[in-house]
């Protein structure tokens, strides 16, 4: 067989109810040079009988059948078995666009300094059941362009991962996913981002990221938000060393219980707080780790400090960066959001 442009790695488990609209989603691609290394993850239902279907009826349909392993298993062997140029992620409960595969490899092709290309996407699920997620995914549609992207690669993961293409080469030099207590699509993405790989997003609808109520990342512990946290702290750290200018101090906005855990990672790191942001008067004048909380007024100005925002909600993050947008700090060169 000729070698393909795109492979497509999708890894499957027990995903018999979603997994024949997946594949019909690819299948009705603009564009037609791919493959399906559609990995099966040693599922107990019909799953495996559904990808061989498949496979009898498109050639381009490879079935990987493993016993059960996890995802970071499933995605390296479709890795180690993918021919084409450009590797794109898919879920078996998502679907991708007509002219996503199309869109996407154009987009590498056009831009050689971009390693990664994501896409926005449309949120198939209940926005007023499930919030949270939906501000997510809002979140994700707003971040575009490289440099957004980068500076805002410590408060979450900045891409929906089957919505993602790449270079081929990129798992070859600088390794696959790995296996660990920590979201491996994330921890792929702060590594690549630590080697300097360029990333970037189509300004264009291009995957249903839908959100059923078994989806992994709401009953898998490797996804939660302390997992997170935990996965961001030493690339965090890393930085701080590399680009603070005041390294190892650091000033924390935010002073509440779930930002001091989160100071507690980066202690582990070696780096220091020296005072915390609050905008709440009752933790004015208080110390919160041997270091004091000081009122938003007390914040240093552009160039006297390195800040990271800990401020956990939605709208409490938007307020303290534009707080700092205010008074004139820039990310990356002033602070960081980090939360």
């Amino acid at each position: 067989m000729n070698r393909p442009a795109i492979s497509v790695v999708l890894p499957c488990y027990n995903a018999a109810a979603t997994l024949p609209q997946a594949m019909e989603s690819l299948l009705h691609q603009t564009c037609e040079d791919f493959e399906v290394l559609a990995v099966d993850d040693g599922s107990t239902d019909e799953t495996p009988r559904i990808l061989q279907r498949f496979a009898g009826a498109d050639r381009r349909i490879i079935p990987l059948l493993l016993p059960h392993g996890g995802i970071a298993s499933a995605l390296n062997a479709g890795l180690e078995r993918a021919r084409g140029r450009y590797i794109a992620r898919m879920d078996a409960d998502d679907e991708s666009l007509p002219q996503r595969l199309e869109q996407q490899a154009r987009y590498l092709e056009e831009h050689p300094g971009i390693g990664l290309v994501g896409c926005l996407v449309i949120y198939g699920g209940e926005r007023e059941a499930n919030r949270g997620y939906a501000l997510h995914v809002d979140w994700l549609n707003e971040l575009l362009e490289p440099e957004s992207i980068r500076a805002n690669r410590f408060v979450e993961s900045p891409f929906a991962h089957p919505s993602i293409m790449f270079r081929a080469e990129l798992p070859i030099r600088l390794g696959g996913y790995r296996q660990g207590p920590f979201p491996e699509d994330y921890e792929l993405l702060l590594r690549w981002m630590e080697h300097g790989v360029a990333m970037a997003k189509l300004d264009r609808e291009l995957l249903v990221w839908n959100d059923p109520p078994d989806r992994l990342s709401r009953t898998d512990r490797r996804l939660d938000r302390w997992a997170f946290h935990a996965a961001k702290a030493p690339y965090l750290a890393r930085w701080l060393r590399e680009n603070n200018p005041f390294h190892p101090f650091v000033h924390i906005l935010g002073a509440g219980r779930l930002a001091r855990r989160r100071v507690a990672l980066l202690e582990q790191q070696g780096i220091r707080v020296q005072a915390f942001i609050d905008s709440d008067p009752k933790k004015a004048g208080r110390l919160v780790r041997n270091r004091p909380v000081l009122p938003p007024r007390e914040l240093p100005l552009p160039g006297q400090a390195f800040c990271l925002s800990y401020v956990g909600t939605w709208h409490g993050r938007d307020s303290a960066l534009a707080f700092l947008h205010r008074h004139g700090h820039k990310p990356e060169r002033n602070y960081l959001p980090a939360a």
